[in-house]
């Protein structure tokens, strides 16, 4: 047991605010080398700075982290986002997307029983796919278990698609009902500023409602 998990679960005694559990799973391919990979880090670091500012969302936004190269590896445990450092991301190896989302699948599941436990109020998971390739693995179980959760409305999906050799086609199968989006250039921090602002409205909403999406806002950052 890590000493962030440790802490992770101190959290839960020490803050009973309902949280926005958000598992960012990021394609850290060789692919991703150069100018995209730095501009993901500084997008990354936005989110957080942009979510430490809002008194709401700094305690009911918990992040966990995901990376994907030849293999997945949870690079940030579900924790109160002002306990946190944001990781050094470095672009290697290939793209094993199926393994990554199946890990933070995962990770979601467990967190959620984490609250159960320690009877803590939390909101719709939210899962942010990014990646600028094609998957090296096989995804059909990830696409499976994201259908059934987002059936019976236990998570909401958002895959990005990174540059034009992401296959949009492809993401589609690990997003039923909402169609990915390709990424206007390098906006990476345009699209954290815009999941800030909508972790920030989902934070004061009441657990189990639905939170309207701005879709206008998606605009600065996305097309189909």
């Amino acid at each position: 047991m890590n000493d962030d998990y440790i802490l992770s679960q101190e959290d839960l005694v020490d803050n009973p605010t309902a949280r926005v559990p958000i598992c960012l799973v990021l394609d850290v391919s060789g692919s991703m080398a150069g100018e995209p990979i730095r501009e993901l880090q500084a997008g990354v670091k936005m989110f957080y700075d942009a979510i430490l500012e809002d008194e709401v969302a700094q305690y009911a936004a918990e992040i966990c982290i995901v990376t994907f190269g030849s293999e997945a590896k949870r690079t940030v445990e579900f924790m109160a986002i002002g306990r946190q450092d944001v990781p050094a991301l470095v672009a290697d190896g290939t793209t094993a997307m199926g393994q990554g989302v199946n890990l933070a699948l995962d990770l979601l599941e467990a967190r959620k029983a984490d609250y159960q436990r320690a009877g803590v109020d939390y909101f719709q998971p939210w899962m942010v796919i990014m990646t600028d390739g094609e998957p090296t693995d096989d995804i059909s179980l990830a696409s499976d278990r994201i259908r059934a959760l987002c059936q019976s409305k236990k998570l909401s999906v958002f895959p990005i698609a990174i540059g034009a050799a992401a296959n949009v086609e492809t993401l589609g199968m690990l997003s039923p009902g909402r169609p990915p989006l390709r990424l206007k250039g390098l906006n990476f921090r345009e699209f954290f500023l815009w999941l800030s602002r909508s972790v920030s409205r989902a934070s004061q909403s009441t657990p189990g409602e639905t939170v309207t999406l701005d879709k206008a806002g998606i605009d600065a950052w996305g097309q189909a």
